[in-house]
């Protein structure tokens, strides 16, 4: 069994911490910072082996090197960000296949946000961790790429199962449906989930990890017809 655990850091941030309870091994996605993420491992008895990031952004990348001094861990990340990641061990891209135990993730190249950046996806597990390329209700910033790739990179996660869980990097979900909303001011599903969203959110809750099912319904970038309505969207968004 993989459980998967959540570490708030910084402001909005997710790192993610993924345990197999059969073969011992964790891996950490993205961690922006490492001292909370040895704390968590410490206080649940777990040595982490293995750090995955998906792109080269500080808030990404910024404990790998205080992590793996502590452990030794190796560092598994894009290809082609290494320049811009120095402390990578293995270079992956597309189809890539990467492991934690008997559990397989396979690479996705998923450019937009940055050039390079990928995701990771334990089809069997139905899990993905998808960086900061498709969030709860959105999508990353083009800060690299190009709308017809991030419009690609969302059909490509549409695609997947509907119960595929879908772990983003940051709590954005907020505005991201208040934004949704404006666009598709009639979409009841939308409406739905923003009111269990804005309670957990005063509760001080988080409203990640997501389902490709969810954001099939409430997604408006992801529900985009065409290259030219991401585009729209996402530029209108940028400015909201």
């Amino acid at each position: 069994m993989l459980e998967v655990v959540r570490i708030p850091v910084l402001k909005d941030n997710y790192v993610w911490m993924m345990h197999d309870h059969a073969g011992g091994d964790t891996v950490v996605i993205d961690p922006a910072v490492a001292d909370p993420v040895l704390k968590e491992a410490e206080e649940r008895g777990w040595t982490i082996g293995q750090i995955w990031n998906t792109h080269w952004h500080p808030d990404h990348v910024g404990g790998n090197a205080a992590i793996k001094a502590a452990t030794g861990c190796a560092i598994t990340g894009p290809a082609a960000e290494a320049e811009k990641i120095g402390t990578l061990d293995r270079l992956v891209g597309e189809g890539d296949s990467v492991s934690i135990g008997s559990h397989a993730a396979t690479v996705m190249e998923v450019p937009a946000h940055t050039a390079g950046h990928i995701a990771y996806h334990l089809a069997a597990d139905r899990l993905l961790f998808a960086g900061d390329t498709l969030f709860a209700m959105g999508c990353g910033r083009l800060f690299e790429g190009t709308a017809a790739q991030m419009f690609a990179n969302m059909q490509r996660f549409a695609g997947l199962p509907d119960d595929t869980q879908v772990y983003c990097a940051h709590e954005y979900t907020q505005s991201n449906g208040r934004f949704g909303l404006t666009v598709e001011p009639d979409n009841q599903a939308i409406a739905a989930r923003m009111a269990d969203v804005d309670a957990a959110r005063s509760r001080g809750e988080a409203t990640v990890p997501t389902t490709i099912g969810q954001e099939r319904a409430t997604n408006v970038f992801l529900r985009a017809a065409n290259v030219e309505e991401l585009a729209r969207r996402r530029e209108a968004k940028d400015i909201a």
